[in-house]
């Protein structure tokens, strides 16, 4: 304990390194309340503003009717509901492929299936399975991804390769060098912190020429990317049996939940190996009718995607204008470069004064110096909110050089040198 109590001594010493959390009393669709006071979100992952409409709620409302409140089982048991597998068998049609399996978060989809891909032989064995050849397995994964990644990689024991970002130069000779049985290439769809998007289509090549699969982590692009809200296989129209399809129910969809669409056997593999999904719960039977609900929504709604892309475009086109720096402007996530981490904080501080709320990203999500201000963009934000987020953030740009600048000016020579 002496030693948390000496974290924890620390931390009060050094507030940049904690998070402060805003607590809400409502959520953001794209507006909320907290403390009494209304802001406007550009921080909300519910791209569609599906979360708080009244069909989502109608369906969540029929879910709690015919169920209560939750399964209390495990799927392998006594809790698998005819409306999971009506969702998976939805999904799947959604990612093109043969079937999927749901798991109760996004979070937990990762941990269980990427250490289930690899030990899913050692499972095995208790039924009698005998492997012909022992199969060495190697993960090759984008420094980027996200942490449910990293961490589902480690849990797995296999070999992992990390690659420079998007560098398919640098992944290419990692492949090439491997002696693995099975490669599989991990990446990340939509980059959750720079709002880029993996090149598909090169990594399949890849996957082809070095005999590998592809895992990529769609959760930012399902509902989102394509000409139907498809994912990331849709806006490249890229599809292949090698290709391992991840996703979130909490983003575009407005509920909670994660899934993996492949092929069947890989499915039923996953069902009876995967303990992220045969020793615990799986989502509330509201929510499975509201993820239901919400697939229909994204095919029969366009209109929402359609706004959601033009704010994109709107948002984007004005930051330019305004000269911000922006890390890229491929998806509605647009960060905003800031740098330092006690800047970002404060220029997240001030927007909150002006009514908006954006989240300051910092280390570790990021490396140490390049902070950033991540703006979501959303369906629903309207043009003044955009045009007056934009505003809130030329004035805090201005005086926040003007507090660096009076900072600097009084420091000794020597340490502003430094500075």
């Amino acid at each position: 304990m002496k030693e948390y109590r000496e974290i924890e001594a620390w931390m009060r010493a050094n507030p940049e390194a904690s998070h402060e959390t805003l607590l809400v009393e409502s959520l953001p669709s794209p507006t909320f309340r907290h403390e009494g006071r209304m802001l406007v979100s550009f921080s909300t992952n519910n791209y569609l503003a599906l979360a708080t409409s009244e069909r989502l709620i109608s369906a969540a409302e029929k879910g709690l009717r015919k169920f209560g409140v939750g399964n209390c089982e495990s799927r392998l048991l006594g809790g698998d509901l005819e409306i999971y597998r009506e969702v998976e068998r939805k999904l799947a049609r959604m990612k093109k492929k043969q079937d999927a399996v749901l798991y109760a978060t996004g979070y937990l989809t990762n941990l269980g299936v990427l250490n289930a891909l690899v030990k899913s032989p050692q499972i095995c064995r208790f039924y009698g399975f005998r492997p012909s050849t022992r199969m060495k397995y190697a993960y090759f994964t984008d420094e980027l991804n996200h942490i449910s990644i990293r961490e589902g990689i480690r849990m797995s024991e296999a070999d992992r390769v990390s690659y420079r970002h998007l560098d398919l130069n640098h992944l290419e000779s990692s492949l090439k060098r491997s002696d693995a049985h099975c490669k599989i290439i991990v990446t990340d769809g939509v980059f959750s912190q720079d709002g880029d998007i993996a090149p598909l289509p090169d990594l399949m090549k890849l996957a082809d020429l070095y005999d590998a699969t592809v895992y990529v982590d769609d959760a930012h692009g399902t509902g989102v990317l394509g000409a139907n809200g498809g994912g990331i296989s849709e806006h490249f129209g890229c599809y292949g049996e090698r290709l391992i399809h991840m996703g979130t129910l909490s983003k575009a969809y407005g509920a909670i939940g994660g899934f993996v669409a492949a092929d069947a056997g890989i499915c039923e593999i996953l069902r009876l190996t995967s303990s992220a999904y045969g020793f615990t719960s799986t989502l509330p039977p509201d929510q499975a009718y509201a993820v239901s609900e919400a697939i229909e929504m994204v095919q029969d709604e366009p209109a929402r995607r359609a706004n959601l892309w033009a704010n994109q475009r709107k948002f984007v086109s004005m930051m330019q204008a305004a000269d911000f720096e922006l890390v890229s402007t491929e998806t509605p996530i647009v960060p905003v470069v800031i740098g330092s981490e006690t800047d970002c904080d404060r220029f997240a501080a001030r927007l909150r004064d002006f009514g908006f709320h954006v989240d300051p990203v910092k280390f570790p999500a990021v490396a140490k110096g390049k902070s950033r201000l991540r703006i979501i963009l959303n369906a629903h934000h309207t043009d003044n909110q955009i045009r007056n987020l934009i505003e809130a953030m030329k004035i805090a740009r201005s005086e926040l050089e003007l507090r660096t600048g009076i900072e600097t000016r009084a420091m000794p020579p020597t340490l502003a040198a430094l500075a």
